[in-house]
């Protein structure tokens, strides 16, 4: 392919005379990026490294006659611009760049192809995949090497100018918890609501239905603090679900940076993007007036452009060398770290100008809380790898709005060395795979593909995972910076991994080959719903078991809506595109006792400050030497009970006391680490107010716990939990208690 160059005397070719220049284009600024409503008309700023022209193109109310275009003046350090009197608010229109289409140097521009505004506030129109909308002929022997000529204007995508939000931002009202108290609660805008009977028909499925009041009840009595939506932003469904029923129902694919998507209004509210944006500043606000935070899932790693054979829709066609990465030995290929086609390259300035500018917009105007990095790693990627001091973590971090929010990573991607856990910087807290893998082996009895979860492996991760967060002791960040969590929307749900023992993704029409293959469950002896009371016990008392280790866990919580109330997605682990009953959470099954047992963990959680520690437990310099774990000596390892006795007065001010002990009462020695079979143990903590005892059995029959002594004059312990429901919380132990099979009881001694 030779390189075609930018001809001023062919850039408007097919279109009318009066749509080829309009007079009255003045100098514009160069901020802030995007189309803004000023001085009756609007400035437009657009960055393009590599263009050789830009033009805005200006559509009737309809949105498929261009009625208008404009150079932009430029470039000035990569920007183009220009001052549009008398256009205002309502205004439709896209954008199209002139400059080389040489793929195999990595451009691709093509003037015919109309192009998204990557700062659009308001995108109308519908994305349909159609054949026009790509930048070569579909079928060409040279693919995506050609050049297709096709105009796509009538069809594509538009971005409306949008007048200024009105009234106060929502941060206005914003709580702001702190973080050892925090209790996260992922949940998708859509799927929350859709089959919730309290929350009126006509507002299923959308931002508003998010703050209707049984909505909020709810969140309210599960104790939650912060709600951690699936993606909002402005999203479009993959190509290869066109034509199937299916659509990208988490919407993990953003178009749309700025823009909230208007498949989560409500029906009034829908066709209208400034009564989108509405809808969620309002969401929000009701949000907060409740006392709940709202943080968003964001995908600033790739965008639906997808590879080097998808659609040019917007960054591709402004400037493909500058916003993506390209494969270094071939640039017509895009670099592939996300699984997704492409990998949007964040390391450039003005990109990482286009995250942090969306970030400031979220915050600033729609008054979130805090952000969940989709695939984080990517946004840190360097030449040289993932690098915690890059610029856009440390841009982040001192960004005077930025770095008052959460910030959350996921903390993988799928590129060289994509497993990132525990090297962000900073307040970043990551989700915790460690946590889910360690919880899940250590109550179903086995870890991944069969392998044994031991005692230290869970001790680790009951503890906030000191051994990943805190490297060396340094101490650098707190025990909250690890998010735990047992299920999240990519996987299976609480209820389906002890309900199956493979995955069922046979509705995704990808013949059960999509979604993670040998991901840790158990069925406890039937695929799926069953009668059999044995089976149902074992599930019940297994997931209540998880249940109250993942509230009672040191760390970060992280309830999957629906799990507190025995959600299925009938053993689909992969749930992207069911935008129907399998994705949708089923209030109408919900079980009532499994909410109220959630709500007391999450009570209990917030009574006892000992299960939510803002420091560091003493940790130990080897997982398999417990005897160190804190500063206080308790004799020898005896196994005689007496051995083990505590005072909380002889703790010292401002300390805790850990200690691992097993079912026979004694400390928990280095063979006793490495022991198999015999899991079940217990955990002591200790500060100068309370004692607090926790007993696990994942085992299938009952255990006999020796009580350890809680001191001189101490009283007995208490019974906070039992999560068999065997035992009534109130029950007295001095001695010796038996912990039912599969269960967690929670003790309590006073000073």
């Amino acid at each position: 392919m030779t390189s075609t160059a930018f001809d001023p005397s062919t850039a408007s070719e097919g279109t009318s005379a009066s749509a080829r220049e309009t007079p009255g284009v003045r100098p514009g600024r160069h901020e802030p990026l995007g189309v803004t409503v000023r001085d009756g008309g609007v400035n437009v700023a657009v960055f393009s490294a590599h263009a050789q022209a830009v033009e805005i193109c200006l559509f009737d109310a309809s949105g498929m006659k261009e009625v208008a275009r404009h150079f932009l003046d430029g470039p000035v350090d990569g920007l183009w611009t220009g001052f549009l009197p008398g256009v205002a608010r309502g205004q439709l229109y896209g954008l199209r760049a002139h400059g080389p289409h040489a793929p195999r140097e990595g451009h691709r521009f093509n003037p015919h192809k109309l192009l998204l505004d990557p700062y659009a506030r308001e995108i109308v129109g519908e994305f349909r995949n159609r054949p026009e909308d790509h930048g070569y002929p579909l079928g060409h022997p040279e693919g995506p090497l050609a050049l297709d000529g096709r105009d796509n204007g009538a069809t594509a995508l538009k971005a409306r100018v949008a007048a200024p939000l009105p009234g106060p931002s929502p941060r206005v009202n914003a709580p702001r918890h702190a973080a050892r108290d925090l209790v996260l609660y992922e949940v998708h805008v859509k799927g929350f609501s859709m089959r919730h009977p309290a929350i009126p028909q006509a507002l299923r499925g959308s931002y508003a239905a998010l703050a209707h009041p049984a909505a909020i009840a709810h969140f309210q009595r599960l104790g939650v603090t912060t709600l951690s939506l699936l993606p909002v932003q402005f999203a479009v469904d993959e190509p290869h679900l066109s034509g199937t029923g299916l659509r990208n129902y988490w919407g993990y694919n953003t178009l749309g940076f700025f823009a909230p998507d208007p498949r989560l209004a409500s029906a009034a509210a829908r066709h209208d993007p400034s009564a989108v944006a509405a809808e969620f500043r309002a969401m929000v606000h009701t949000l907060h007036a409740a006392g709940l935070e709202v943080v968003l899932d964001v995908v600033y790693n790739h965008t639906p452009e997808g590879n080097e054979w998808g659609p040019t829709l917007s960054l591709r066609g402004l400037d493909q060398k500058s916003y993506y990465r390209l494969h270094p030995e071939d640039p017509s290929r895009m670099e592939n770290l996300t699984a997704c086609g492409n990998t949007v390259n964040v390391e450039h300035p003005r990109v990482t100008q286009l995250v942090l500018d969306s970030l400031r917009f979220w915050v600033g105007e729609m008054g979130v809380d805090g952000f969940r990095f989709d695939l984080a790693p990517v946004l840190g990627r360097t030449a040289a790898g993932h690098d915690p001091g890059s610029a856009f973590y440390t841009a982040l971090r001192q960004d005077p709005l930025l770095s008052q929010v959460h910030l959350i990573a996921e903390p993988w991607d799928v590129g060289p060395d994509g497993y990132q856990l525990g090297r962000f910087p900073g307040r970043f807290m990551e989700w915790n795979d460690k946590f889910r893998d360690a919880a899940r082996g250590f109550w179903l009895g086995h870890g991944p593909q069969g392998s044994r979860i031991d005692r230290a492996e869970f001790a680790r991760r009951f503890t906030a995972s000191g051994d990943v967060f805190r490297p060396n002791g340094e101490g650098q960040r707190s025990p909250q910076a690890s998010i735990n969590f047992l299920a999240v929307h990519d996987g299976y749900t609480l209820n389906d991994l002890v309900s199956y023992s493979r995955k069922h993704n046979e509705a995704n029409g990808e013949d059960n080959r999509d979604g993670r293959d040998g991901e840790l469950c158990g069925n406890f002896g039937v695929e799926g719903p069953t009668a059999d009371p044995a089976v149902l016990d074992a599930r019940k008392r297994v997931r209540r078991a998880m249940l109250a280790t993942l509230l009672l866990s040191q760390g970060t919580p992280m309830l999957c809506a629906g799990d507190e109330f025995g959600n299925s997605q009938r053993g689909n682990n992969n749930a992207y595109c069911q935008d129907n009953d399998i994705g949708w959470l089923d209030w109408p099954e919900a079980d009532e006792a499994l909410i109220a047992f959630t709500a007391e963990l999450a009570r209990l959680r917030r009574a006892h400050p000992l299960l939510r520690l803002g420091e560091w437990l003493p940790q130990w310099p080897s997982p398999l030497r417990p005897s160190q774990l804190g500063p206080l000596p308790l004799g020898s390892s005896s196994s005689r009970p007496s051995s083990l006795r505590l005072s909380s007065a002889e703790v010292p001010a401002n300390s805790v006391v850990l200690r691992w002990i097993s079912p026979g009462g004694h400390e928990l020695r280095e063979q006793d680490w490495r022991e198999d079979g015999a899991p079940a143990m217990a955990a002591w903590l200790a500060d100068a107010r309370e004692q607090l005892l926790l007993m696990l059995n994942p085992d299938a029959a009952p255990t006999r716990f020796v009580t350890p002594t809680a001191g001189e004059g101490a009283a007995a312990w208490t019974l906070l939990l039992d999560t068999s429901g065997t035992h009534e919380a109130g029950e007295r132990s001095e001695d010796a208690t038996t912990v039912p099979a599969r269960s967690l009881m929670l003790w309590r001694a006073d000073a």
